[in-house]
């Protein structure tokens, strides 16, 4: 690899230290990059027609969420969350994307406190001071719209609720910061140095994708730098997800042995998530998944 930087030179991730302090000891370790043309083949670029489609989709998600919204409380079980979500999404016609997936066996996911994601609804129900990713997609004539938000119950401790916004504005940041065409690190590079800025870490096991007709496709959004991805360009017709996880602690999981679903911060402290579905188009991002009622840019928790 004889592209690198010099080990003083600024690394090439944007994290702002020095490349023998960040991404050297990486590098060295790697032989050669594959091929640009094996890391993202065939991307579905979705014509006008398609677009429409994933709008769909997103707008009846998005109503779903906010259909949720004011059950989100105190005293209510996630289970009972999953029963509205299910009953909502059968009375309107349409597939809730998550049941059954890869035998997952609920409708949503609902990811309290140390969860990062992939919660399962359960007979635990929500006290005051808890955190909760809601995570819900549904399938709209074979078209799939995918977001989550974290909701804050009751009277949350200055710390859980300083990591909300965090995560909630990194999401936005980054949204912002991409073009058409740019690279899939802009998403990376806005997202870690924003949280790394304020003391939080970036989940790196888990991350965003593409969508469309499949739930998971290719490409893997990840919300932190990765030199292999640096080629991987966002062309306008592409449709993914933006998801960032930041963590009070380390940026380490742990997935539960027992149900195979469930991942938690390895030294159990807070998470947060906020995901939309977003579309390139020929001038920049679109987000699909907007809700009527929930926070915009700018909210304050």
């Amino acid at each position: 690899m004889n592209d690198r930087p010099g080990r003083n030179d600024p690394c090439w991730c944007g994290s702002g230290k020095k490349y023998k302090k960040c991404h050297a000891g990486a590098d060295g370790k790697k032989t050669q990059l594959k091929p640009k043309k094996k890391l993202f083949r065939n991307p579905l670029l979705l014509d006008e027609a398609e677009r429409e489609c994933m709008r769909r989709a997103c707008k009846v998600n998005a109503s779903l969420l906010d259909h949720l919204r004011p059950h989100v409380v105190a005293g209510v079980t996630t289970n009972e969350l999953d029963r509205i979500a299910a009953e909502y999404t059968r009375e309107h016609g349409h597939t809730g994307a998550c049941l059954g997936y890869r035998g997952y066996p609920k409708t949503i996911c609902t990811s309290i406190n140390e969860v990062i994601c992939h919660g399962i609804p359960e007979d635990r129900a929500l006290v005051d001071g808890d955190i909760v990713n809601v995570d819900c997609t549904t399938i709209v004539d074979g078209w799939h719209g995918d977001q989550s938000e974290t909701f804050l119950i009751g009277d949350v401790s200055d710390e859980a609720r300083q990591l909300v916004q965090v995560t909630f504005d990194s999401l936005y940041l980054a949204i912002d910061a991409l073009t058409p065409g740019c690279s899939i690190n802009d998403i990376g590079r806005t997202i870690t140095r924003y949280a790394e800025d304020r003391g939080y870490s970036v989940v790196r096991d888990y991350q965003g994708h593409g969508i469309g007709r499949k739930f998971h496709q290719k490409p893997d959004v990840l919300h932190y730098p990765e030199r292999s991805q640096e080629s991987v360009a966002l062309p306008p017709g592409i449709c993914f997800t933006v998801e960032p996880m930041l963590n009070v602690g380390t940026y380490k999981t742990e997935l539960d042995s027992k149900d195979g679903w469930t991942v938690r911060t390895l030294d159990r402290s807070l998470s947060a998530q906020f995901e939309h579905t977003v579309l390139m188009t020929e001038t920049g991002p679109e987000i699909m998944t907007w809700t009527e009622n929930g926070p915009r840019p700018g909210h304050t928790f």
